[in-house]
């Protein structure tokens, strides 16, 4: 969803920049929009999946440093609240202290039995960086479709933007399946929130 959004916000602050560009240029300018629009995300979708990968190998090594230090801990009460400082946060709300406790327990016994794993950057990680970056690509193609199949650049710039906005609250629709947020709500929040974001990354030169 995060990245789609990207995308998409990313994608709208060209089209609803670029009404100058075609008035005065035309189809010359609305072809040097599209190219922009193709080239920008691009660039951000491979920027985006390199980061990424690269937050996937920190998170694991962040988790394997813990580790480290929960078999060096000079006693099991020690190794126990290191556990709790990761896992509280999440458990709290549905378990009791006892439970915890004894869940706790397991896992520094389990990570002080089993070595550190080495960590290289899987395949699974790579396969996410792509599918992130071609995420934040994809979503220029619903803004260039409209200049593919109409002739009035100005026409086709405005059918543009609509399928962007509109593109906005699905997307708010489709998160709220996760949430208990009404879906329309969620959509009408998306997509003002991303209108919102575009006018003020436009005069920021965004």
């Amino acid at each position: 969803m995060g990245e789609i959004l990207f995308g998409l916000i990313m994608t709208l602050t060209f089209t609803l920049a670029a009404g100058i560009v075609i008035e005065e240029e035309g189809r010359a300018g609305a072809r040097e929009m599209l190219l922009g629009i193709l080239g920008c995300n691009l660039a951000w979708g491979i920027i985006d999946g390199v980061l990424y990968v690269l937050g996937q190998v920190f998170e694991r090594g962040r988790i394997r440093r813990i580790g480290f230090h929960l078999r060096g801990a000079t006693s099991d009460e020690d190794a126990r609240r290191m556990v709790a400082e990761e896992l509280d946060e999440v458990l709290e709300p549905m378990t009791d202290e006892p439970a915890r406790r004894s869940l706790y327990d397991s896992i520094v016994e389990r990570v002080r039995r089993v070595p550190a794993a080495p960590n290289p950057v899987t395949r699974e990680d790579v396969l996410g960086g792509l599918a992130a970056g071609w995420v934040v690509f994809a979503c220029s193609f619903p803004a260039v479709l409209p200049f593919l199949f109409l002739d009035d650049p100005r026409f086709a710039l405005r059918v543009s933007n609509m399928i962007l906005i509109g593109l906005l609250f699905y997307v708010g629709w489709r998160a709220a399946l996760h949430t208990l947020v009404r879906p329309w709500l969620a959509g009408l929040t998306f997509m003002l929130i991303g209108v919102l974001l575009v006018a003020l990354a436009i005069p920021l030169g965004g």
